[in-house]
C-alpha cells in the first residue's frame, strides 16, 4: 500500500539564520528541529513524501524556494494557497493515487489536508496532530528510534 507522508512545512528559514543565501532546495530551507524530524521520518518511512507550503502548496523536496517568504494558513491576511489550488495540485502531481497519506505537522495543516483529499479515497492519518510540538517531536523521535511508522 502506497504512503505519501506530507509534512508541514516550518517558519524558520535558512534565510533567518544567514540572509546571504540565495534560492535554497525545499528540503534544506526550513530548519527547525521539527521540520528536520520530520524530514528524516518522511525519508525513511515514506514511498514519497512532499511539503505543504502555505505560500506555494505540496511542493518535492527538490523544489527550488528563491527566498525567505512569511506566509501561513492561520493568517488570511498573509494570503495561503487556496483549498481549490491545493485540489488541483493533488491532480497534477498525482497525489491521489497514494493509498495512504501520514500528515507530520499541527491540527492546521491536518486539517487542510482532510479537506484537500476528501473527494479522493485516501485514508489520511494525523498521528501528531492537535499535539504540544515536544510531545508530536517525542512521538515522531519514537517511531524513528524504534523503526516502526505510525
Amino acid at each position: 500500500m502506497p504512503l505519501l507522508i506530507i509534512v508541514s512545512c516550518g517558519s524558520r528559514k535558512i534565510w533567518n539564520k544567514n540572509p546571504e543565501i540565495g534560492p535554497t532546495r525545499a528540503s534544506d530551507a526550513y530548519v527547525g528541529a521539527p521540520f528536520k524530524l520530520n524530514r528524516k521520518y518522511a525519508e525513511k518511512f515514506g514511498d514519497h513524501w512532499v511539503i505543504l507550503s502555505a505560500k506555494y502548496g505540496f511542493i518535492e523536496p527538490s523544489f527550488i524556494i528563491p527566498a525567505n517568504y512569511n506566509v501561513t494558513f492561520k493568517k488570511p491576511s498573509t494570503n495561503s494557497i487556496s483549498i481549490s489550488q491545493l485540489r488541483e495540485q493533488v491532480k497534477r502531481k498525482q497525489l491521489n493515487k497514494f493509498d495512504e497519506v501520514t500528515v507530520l505537522g499541527g491540527s492546521d495543516y491536518a486539517d487542510i489536508i482532510k479537506k484537500v483529499f476528501e473527494e479522493f479515497p485516501v485514508k489520511i492519518k494525523a498521528p501528531v496532530a492537535g499535539l504540544p510540538i515536544g510531545i508530536a517531536m517525542a512521538k515522531v523521535r519514537g517511531r524513528l528510534d524504534e523503526n516502526k511508522p505510525f
